[in-house]
């Protein structure tokens, strides 16, 4: 990506970052667009994209990931991506959003445009869902957790595996871009979420 951003006419490349830290410490005022993965290892892309956008109003987020849920896409404009493509867009594609979003547009690619704009139009219903961002699925993890379940108390409770159920609490860490499962806890209890039953 570095490669094919370098080889285009008024783009530079300023700098790489492997997670939120190097990011930190490679974005300033003179970065125009970020391009953000939503999966940082430990941390997460909807956190950091929260946290640059308020740090510099004027730089344009551009998420290229292999996410394509309608959840990650609406969570991610939420937090002020300008743009949403998945990792199979062309090189024309990629060039295309980059100037777009530099340029104050907002861009979704192909592939998840029809989807995200299904997920706005259903924003009613969703609003009166606590944490909309999350599938139902990952709602009900979310909801056996602020109840005192662990993976495997979930896993059986669902009937799931385990190494389902641990992506389905990643997946709800990363949407509610919080850093650990006690924190998720919090949130979903001061929602509403895990009362008895």
């Amino acid at each position: 990506m570095a490669g094919l951003l370098g080889s285009l006419p008024g783009i530079e490349v300023a700098g790489q970052a492997a997670d939120a830290a190097e990011a930190r410490a490679v974005v300033g005022d003179a970065v125009d667009v970020v391009l953000m993965d939503l999966h940082l290892g430990a941390d997460s892309g909807i956190d950091l994209t929260r946290e640059l956008t308020a740090r510099h109003p004027r730089l344009a987020v551009l998420v290229v990931t292999m996410s394509e849920d309608d959840e990650s896409v609406v969570a991610a404009v939420r937090v002020g991506a300008r743009g949403y493509l998945l990792k199979s867009a062309g090189p024309d594609a990629v060039e295309r959003a980059v100037r777009a979003v530099a340029h104050g547009e907002m861009i979704l690619g192909p592939q998840v445009a029809a989807r995200a704009m299904s997920s706005l139009v259903a924003g009613r219903t969703a609003a009166r869902t606590p944490f909309p961002e999350l599938t139902d699925r990952e709602r009900e993890v979310l909801d056996l957790m602020a109840r005192g379940h662990d993976n495997t108390a979930i896993a059986r409770r669902l009937v799931l595996s385990p190494k389902t159920v641990r992506n389905h609490v990643a997946n709800v860490l990363t949407k509610l871009a919080v850093p650990h499962r006690s924190a998720a806890i919090v949130r979903a209890r001061e929602a509403g979420l895990g009362g008895e039953g």
